[in-house]
């Protein structure tokens, strides 16, 4: 299932050019992932009180079309598990008209605050603490 969330643009995001800071892609990003995970019953609190917390690994955003100030904005985000203890996040920012603005994918894992090393079933763990698991799924 891919989730979505939508963001407007604001003037402070802006760059020196009128378009949207490249770095607040990611802050976009971001928000959409823990807005996903919110929406599966996983809220920070939640997963710090079970010892463990999202990072994220790698990210690459491939920016296909610029955003100006009051611009609204969906973004989506997916999660793609496989067997090991990391899992692929796919996520667009997409404009009103249906224009795909950037691509951000990433490589993710579930880590143990104690232990600091990855979980070995990100999936399987998440999906134990969530009120919600069908939105874990890609």
């Amino acid at each position: 299932m891919t989730f979505s969330v939508d963001v407007t643009v604001r003037g402070y995001e802006l760059d020196t050019q009128g378009h949207l800071n490249q770095a607040v892609y990611l802050q976009y990003a971001e928000h959409a992932r823990w807005e996903l995970l919110r929406a599966a019953g996983l809220p920070q609190e939640k997963l710090l009180a079970d010892g463990i917390g999202p990072v994220q690994l790698e990210v690459t955003v491939k920016y296909r079309r610029e955003l100006r100030g009051g611009e609204r904005v969906r973004v989506t985000c997916r999660f793609d598990y496989g067997t090991g203890k990391t899992f692929t996040l796919e996520q667009q920012i997409i404009k009103e008209d249906g224009t795909v603005a950037a691509e951000i994918t990433g490589v993710a894992g579930v880590l143990d605050l104690t232990e600091r090393r990855l979980v070995p079933d990100p999936q399987g763990r998440l999906a134990a603490l969530a009120g919600n698991p069908g939105l874990l799924t890609g």
